[in-house]
């Protein structure tokens, strides 16, 4: 192996669907798949949950959506961001995706182009995306809305007030529009909401960290593993720089291997001096700066370890919500950074 390899387990991605279906009871477990699949393939991860009976998904563009399509001829695609014009709606018939619209005008670009099925974004709270209160009288009765959806700022920290005041607000927004949709279902939670319980779950929870192995989803399976091969050692004297700016500098003789990928591939540059890869369950510390292309580890207590001999950096002994705390970042940064220079593996035994 001469580049960095990714492994990808699709059957950890499915379990971890299965088990979130689980804990959704009766309401329905979409997948969002947006952002390639949060960086790990999004027809290889969609193509399998769909296999294991997934029958919705999320993407946050319409190009997401059509490159989804081809993947999956049957299944309900659903667009985050909307449609922006009349290109955009008529990508969205032709593919059979269904747009999320977000304010009035998304509304009435839609209609104009004579588009079907479609969701409403409801703004609980986030002040980021969806309908405003005073926007919700602007709703025709003639819309073929499937799915009303809104989106919990606070989920992540079960015990914050916003979880509660933003369901609240989702049911009096949802009593208003009952009359002019009186076909959709109601999707307030993703991954997060999910595990606030059943008062959160409504019609449709849509899942995405959960599904990729990250928090706060603490059952899931690790579904990414990030192993890069050693392309060389240098033995190097007390007090020799390494790295630009010369950020480290040897306190001892030291063994310095150089590793081929750096923040182009996702690793980022606040993991500079900070960072751990093991070998063998062992921890290696990464030394001096991160680049474009190259990292440098200290190896100078594993005599025993040679050129072309592998590290782990993500794996069995640091997931990617340990990598994103040294980086002082969150684990959804570290997936969708996830490069394309790396050898990707995708392994599925059960293939169901």
């Amino acid at each position: 192996m001469t580049q960095p390899l990714l492994t990808i387990d699709l059957d950890a991605a499915c379990a971890n669907w299965r088990a979130l279906d689980i804990l959704s009871g009766t309401a329905e477990t979409a997948v969002a798949v947006k952002a390639n699949a949060y960086g790990c393939g999004v027809a290889e991860i969609a193509t399998a949950i769909a296999g294991s009976g997934c029958e919705t998904f999320f993407v946050a563009t319409v190009e997401e959506g059509v490159e989804l399509r081809a993947a999956l001829p049957k299944e309900a695609i659903y667009v985050l961001n909307g449609v922006a014009d009349r290109r955009d709606s008529a990508a969205c018939i032709a593919s059979g995706l269904r747009p999320c619209l977000n304010h009035p005008g998304q509304i009435e670009a839609w209609q104009r182009s004579e588009g079907g099925a479609c969701a409403l974004q409801l703004d609980s709270g986030m002040s980021r995306l969806g309908l405003q209160p005073a926007e919700l009288e602007q709703v025709p009765g003639d819309i073929d809305v499937r799915l009303v959806i809104s989106h919990l700022a606070c989920a992540d920290e079960p015990e914050h007030p916003a979880n509660e005041s933003q369901r609240r607000r989702f049911l009096e927004y949802m009593a208003h529009l009952e009359s002019k949709t009186p076909n959709a279902r109601r999707s307030l939670a993703a991954t997060g909401g999910t595990l606030l319980g059943a008062d959160f779950h409504f019609d449709l929870v849509r899942c995405g960290i959960g599904i990729y192995g990250g928090q706060p989803f603490d059952a899931a399976q690790p579904v990414v593993r990030l192993e890069t091969p050693i392309v060389q050692i240098r033995d190097i004297p007390k007090e020799q720089l390494v790295g630009y700016g010369a950020s480290w500098i040897a306190d001892r003789p030291s063994r310095i291997g150089t590793l081929p990928l750096g923040y182009a591939d996702g690793l980022h540059r606040a993991l500079s001096n900070g960072a751990m890869l093991y070998f063998e369950g062992n921890p290696v510390p990464l030394v001096g700066r991160v680049s474009m292309d190259l990292i440098t580890v200290d190896l100078t207590d594993y005599p025993q370890v040679n050129v072309g001999d592998t590290l782990e950096v993500l794996g069995p002994n640091q997931g990617v919500d340990d990598l994103a705390q040294a980086a002082g970042t969150i684990g959804y940064e570290i997936l969708t950074s996830l490069g394309h220079r790396y050898t990707r593996r995708y392994t599925q035994v059960n293939g169901t």
